[in-house]
């Protein structure tokens, strides 16, 4: 049941999402970026205090590789959604899976390991079929740099996951997890902003409504909750039942970006997440359950059961 964990994440992860969408009206990224990092240190430092866990950490390497390469997908991920319909920014970033396994196959061939697994490279190829078919009405549009910046999200998030899973599998309370990332995003939130400046005077929204105020607040707590949930579920939940769980934010933001923004897709779209979602799933069962090397690398590397 603790895989189960992921469905609650997903679901806060698509709320999040939705959030930032309207608040990228009122804020820049850097600023939303930051605003979540506040909320997040917030929340999460007074739950460490309440429960008496420690601030204190025996792997600040580990948690600042997190940091970096998490803030810029997640920096990308909210540039992404502010310009693509919800549900094509979130499936090309939830494509995570699939780079994991591009990783791994890539990993080995440098390794040495001449075996090539034709399923595997099949799963790769028809997701980026599914690419293809999502972003056609894309390609016709000035929407092509938030393609290429959600595709580079996704892959950091591969990384990020993996870092993740080590740090839980390494001890790391998931509280921890999540407020040294919460820490990172508020850096860089603030670099960010004042960079974007050019030497110039640094310019903040001003709060003038309770409703950017709210999205702001929605934006840190659904996305404190969905990275406590996440990191709980791939520390303790089966690794095939979580990473599989995770592709129903994509069916959430679906429902969302089509309620709430009226996001309409052909038959190209659809298809495309269809083919996304399938092939994610395909190799992620595939990498974890039906290959001798899946099986030796969970054993000696526990990181790589992500796929």
């Amino acid at each position: 049941m603790q895989s189960l964990w992921m469905l609650f994440a997903s679901f806060m992860f698509a709320i999040m999402g939705v959030c930032v969408k309207l608040a990228s009206e009122l804020y820049s990224t850097s600023e939303i970026v930051m605003y979540r990092g506040i909320i997040g240190m917030s929340v999460m430092g007074c739950t460490i205090l309440y429960q008496g866990g420690s601030f204190k950490t025996t792997m600040p390497g580990q948690h600042l590789w997190r940091g970096v390469v998490g803030v810029i997908a997640l920096w990308l991920w909210f540039y992404a959604i502010a310009i693509l319909p919800l549900a094509t920014a979130m499936t090309l970033n939830y494509m995570a899976p699939i780079w994991i396994a591009v990783i791994l196959l890539a990993g080995g061939w440098w390794k040495g390991m001449q075996q090539v697994e034709w399923p595997l490279v099949a799963a790769i190829a028809m997701s980026f079929v599914g690419v293809t078919l999502l972003l056609q009405p894309v390609f016709e549009s000035d929407q092509l740099a938030g393609a290429i910046t959600a595709l580079i999200s996704g892959m950091l998030s591969a990384l990020a996951y993996l870092q993740v899973r080590k740090l839980g599998l390494l001890g790391e309370p998931e509280y921890r997890v999540v407020f040294y990332f919460s820490v990172v995003n508020f850096l860089a939130g603030v670099i960010g902003h004042v960079a974007s400046a050019g030497g110039g005077p640094v310019v903040w929204h001003a709060h003038t409504s309770a409703y950017g105020i709210g999205l702001l607040a929605a934006i840190g707590l659904c996305a404190t909750m969905a990275q406590m949930a996440m990191t709980r579920a791939y520390r303790l939940g089966k690794t095939l039942v979580v990473a599989n769980l995770q592709y129903t934010g994509i069916v959430f933001s679906s429902f969302w970006g089509v309620v709430i923004f009226g996001d309409l897709f052909d038959w190209h779209g659809w298809a495309g997440i269809g083919v996304i979602l399938a092939s994610g799933i395909a190799a992620t069962y595939y990498n974890t359950r039906n290959t001798a090397r899946g099986a030796a690398i969970a054993r000696t590397d526990p990181i790589a059961s992500e796929v």
